[in-house]
């Protein structure tokens, strides 16, 4: 039987071409293809169901996630799966796992920095995973201040060995994900010591477990390190804590493709650039701000859908009531969200792009677009991630009490995508980079160093930003790219010479940065959203076919430029660039384009192409056949399946017969 769609009526109502939407999201007709192919086959195949998992006990949990990767696996094999079809298959799949690092830290790690000989060795092995790998930077003391790792590793020349040490307590390894379990192998970053001097933190290939029976090797204190935030979400994942009791590995099991330690114990830098090494982090940041689109779609796409769905209110004569989308204020917390899923998606297309253009210029010996490109990782890394996690909550709320309960999907995405927001860089951390960066160019273009080019182009023209004032006259003026523009590049560059004029007044420069961190962190991400909305400006100049889709997409990224002059028109009005009638007109503008997007809003979602296993919510369902499938969801409930609980007769029977007696006095 053909069930019945309830959003049947929103999706008639579309002004656009939702297939070519499809494409467009996608990026390209082949990553449709791959994409919608790989998510169907992981949504109709019963051995990959995520049902119960919010209900399951963690080590039910973990055996679960093993499970899968191992049939996964076996499925990559069996369908003889290309690297492109394996990555999306393990994303569908949809569940934190040991292989993440694996194939996302691990490899990576050893393709960058080892040796082609190093490279054979173990490449090899992890390729047909008769290896499994992991990646052991963070310590229980450091994190993002990786200069500041305690574990050693010196170089004993008698026995031609590395001998790892955890000489604390907080230099033992805690956070890597399949360290805990899973892990046969890692990549352990330690202080290099060699002829009584440390030369800093370098990476290092070492056995943790026998590849015979999986136990611990000699010296090593290995564990997972618990419960984590959340129900099924990131408990899926093994994080580990590991300890090194004076663990001797080969020499030969350095990561050596930039710097060596000769059989002598001698300290040798290769001809090959250690600026290299970067293109490994870019690309791991780049796919960090194509993943914040993802998550933040799947949240905006089941908001959406239950808002079209949910009806509150506004009945007349017994009527229906109004639905929940209608209303201005849900239009105002949604919509937003919406365009933030397109424009993190394009500067992720874009960011995708420029880790090609950096690593042809590394391999070429240019490293002069180096600072800006990991600046502008960074700041994108920081900016997406904060949003997203911030995006899905507000998606949680927007679903009112409903999307407090597991089944809608949202709880668990929340918990397994908000370390993004600490991993791979604390995101103040990584605005601070980007902040530093900024004072830099500021310095260096007023002394006429530094060519102003890609993401700092604006700064080119300093002059005529620092004097210009907004010209808006009317509501609808604020619709042309050229004048959003310019109040985005205005307000980041006046944020930034404010920031660098303030810094100069103290004696000390650092002391200056320091004090002003918070002024900093606030110039960074004015920078980044510029960032942002200029690829989203770009993208539009752009042959986008399909009818109404352009349309669509632009109504989007003024929305999302809109929202942001409007949330932060304190900064605006504070660099004198606006006046308050202007901001009042650009919330006027905001209003109405809410209103243009409203009939395409379900459609939007749905050019996301998510299938409902993916999406794993009763609340997001593609039919929008919400109160049954709810109603069916609380009875898979384990609590249910007895109607008197276990514990009635220990506890709630002799309370009652209490409170009879009680009552008999």
């Amino acid at each position: 039987m053909v069930g019945v769609d309830y959003l049947a009526g929103e999706r008639r109502t579309a002004e656009f071409d939702v297939a070519a939407m499809k494409i467009v999201w996608a990026g390209s007709r082949r990553a449709f293809e791959i994409s919608d192919r790989i998510s169907k086959l992981v949504a109709s195949d019963p051995a990959l169901s995520k049902d119960g998992r919010t209900e399951m006990a963690r080590k039910e949990l973990f055996k679960n996630t093993l499970r899968k990767a191992s049939y996964a696996w076996k499925q990559i094999i069996e369908l003889r799966l290309t690297e492109e079809e394996a990555l999306m298959l393990r994303f569908y799949i949809d569940e934190p796992a040991f292989t993440d690092l694996h194939w996302g830290m691990f490899i990576p790690a050893i393709k960058g920095s080892g040796t082609e000989e190093q490279q054979k060795k173990w490449l090899t092995l992890a390729y047909k995973m008769q290896i499994i790998g992991c990646y052991a930077q963070t310590e229980l003391g450091h994190g993002s201040n990786v200069r500041g790792l305690e574990t050693t590793a010196t170089f004993d020349p008698q026995t031609d060995e590395f001998v790892i040490h955890s000489p604390t307590l907080t230099s033992s390894k805690w956070w890597p994900g399949g360290l805990g379990k899973v892990s046969t192998h890692a990549i352990v970053y330690a202080r290099l010591i060699t002829e009584g001097k440390d030369h800093g933190v370098h990476g290092f290939i070492v056995q943790l477990r026998s590849l015979e029976d999986h136990k611990p090797l000699a010296g090593i204190t290995i564990g997972d390190i618990g419960t984590k935030f959340g129900n099924g979400a990131y408990n899926t994942m093994d994080n580990g804590v590991l300890r090194f009791d004076h663990v001797r590995i080969p020499r030969d099991q350095m990561l050596m493709r930039v710097s060596q330690v000769t059989r002598e114990g001698k300290y040798v830098k290769s001809d090959i650039p250690r600026q290299l090494l970067y293109g490994t982090m870019v690309l791991v940041r780049q796919s960090m701000v194509r993943d914040a689109s993802y998550a933040l779609s799947r949240a905006v796409c089941i908001a959406t859908r239950y808002s079209a769905v949910r009806r509150q209110f506004g009945s007349q004569n017994g009527g229906q009531e109004t639905q929940v989308i209608n209303y201005k204020t849900q239009q105002s917390r949604l919509f937003p969200l919406l365009a933030s899923t397109y424009a993190f998606r394009f500067v992720g297309e874009w960011l995708k792009w420029l880790y090609t253009d950096v690593t042809q210029k590394l391999q070429a010996g240019d490293f002069s677009t180096l600072p800006e490109v990991h600046a502008c990782t960074a700041g994108m890394k920081s900016l997406t991630t904060t949003a997203t996690a911030d995006g899905i909550e507000e998606c949680r709320k927007l679903c009112g009490g409903h999307g407090y309960l597991c089944s809608s999907g949202l709880p668990e995405l929340f918990a397994a995508y908000v370390p993004a927001c600490t991993y791979e860089g604390d995101n103040t951390v990584l605005l601070l980079q980007v902040a530093r960066f900024l004072m830099k160019s500021v310095s260096r273009l007023g002394s006429g160093k530094l060519q102003a080019v890609g993401t700092i182009a604006y700064m080119g023209r300093i002059e005529q930003l620092m004097q210009c004032h907004c010209n808006v006259q009317q509501a609808k003026d604020w619709l042309k790219p050229s004048t959003v523009l310019e109040a985005f590049e205005a307000r980041a560059v006046r944020m930034s010479v404010s920031c660098a004029k303030n810094i100069s007044k103290f004696t000390n420069p650092e002391e200056g940065f320091a004090e002003l961190t918070a002024d900093l962190a606030e110039a960074a991400v004015a920078h980044c959203q510029l960032i942002v909305v200029s690829k989203f400006i770009e993208k539009l100049q752009q042959d986008i076919p399909g009818k109404g889709v352009k349309q669509q997409l632009q109504a989007l990224c003024s929305i999302y430029s809109l929202f942001l002059l409007h949330k932060h028109q304190g900064d605006f009005l504070a660099v004198n660039y606006l006046t308050p009638k202007q901001a009042s007109l650009a919330n006027d503008q905001l209003r109405a384009l809410y209103t243009q997007v409203r009939p395409n809003a379900v459609a939007l979602v749905d050019a996301f192409n998510h299938t409902d296993h993916f999406l794993g919510s009763v609340l997001g369902c593609y039919d929008g056949n919400v109160y049954p499938k709810l109603y069916e969801a609380a009875w898979k409930n384990p609590l249910n399946e007895c109607d008197v609980p276990d514990g009635y007769h220990e506890y709630i029977k002799p309370l009652l017969r209490q409170q009879l007696l009680a009552a008999r006095l």
